[in-house]
């Protein structure tokens, strides 16, 4: 497996790669945002572990770069900046997972191994077209539509309302839904989750009689026509 860490400080880029390294990793480093990105365009990773805040391209646009030139390949932001917004904004980047400095070693190889063996197991097959009320979606062409009319949803917002259509009518925790949907553990004290939600509601259910996403105080969410 061969991971890239781009990270400006040496000290933490070395002990992350020794650590790495120990378990039998291949890891190249990069020092700044602008050698991160030729690294990764001349190369191909299993994973690539990026700091945010970097010299000459910060790790948010790295990662959205990085995105866009090789989609499946995963990213774990690493970042000092841990408010819901700093962390959503690295989601919403294409991140795929995040952890905050400073961090326990472990917990970061644990992240890692989580997210090689994702990306080592085959797809499930799904259908292709889900439907509950008025609502249909098709995770083929990544389109939603509801009453006839077409939701614009971001890549998040959509693997969120897949999530909640494939399990509809059953009450789902917040830490379900960060494992399942962002493949990241649960932060009780962070409520990103209920952003996302939010985010979800005003575009399917806000202009809409039928409300289909209702929150279960103490419990988490359930996806369903009526309480």
């Amino acid at each position: 497996m061969n991971i890239l860490i781009v990270e400006d400080d040496e000290r933490i880029a070395s002990l992350v790669r020794g650590g790495l390294e120990e378990h039998g990793y291949n890891v190249m480093v990069a020092y700044d945002g602008e050698t991160g990105k030729k690294l990764v365009l001349q190369n191909d990773y299993d994973l690539i572990i990026s700091d945010i805040i970097l010299p000459k391209i910060n790790g948010v646009d790295l990662c959205k770069q990085i995105r866009a030139a090789k989609p499946n390949t995963p990213v774990i932001l690493l970042t000092a900046l841990n408010t819901t917004d700093d962390i959503i904004e690295g989601f919403d980047a294409g991140a795929d997972d995040y952890l905050t400095k400073p961090f326990d070693f472990r917990i970061l190889l644990a992240r890692v191994k989580a997210l090689l063996n994702r990306n080592d197991r085959k797809p499930e097959p799904q259908n292709i077209f889900l439907k509950y009320a008025d609502l249909e979606l098709n995770n083929q062409t990544k389109t939603v539509v509801r009453g006839g009319t077409e939701i614009t949803l971001t890549r998040r917002e959509f693997n969120l309302l897949e999530y909640l259509l494939l399990n509809k009518e059953r009450v789902l925790s917040k830490t379900e839904l960060a494992e399942n949907v962002w493949h990241t553990h649960f932060d009780n004290t962070s409520n990103f989750i209920d952003v996302y939600i939010n985010y979800l509601r005003k575009k399917i259910d806000k202009d809409y009689e039928v409300k289909l996403i209702h929150t279960k105080p103490g419990m988490g969410f359930i996806f369903k026509m009526d309480l």
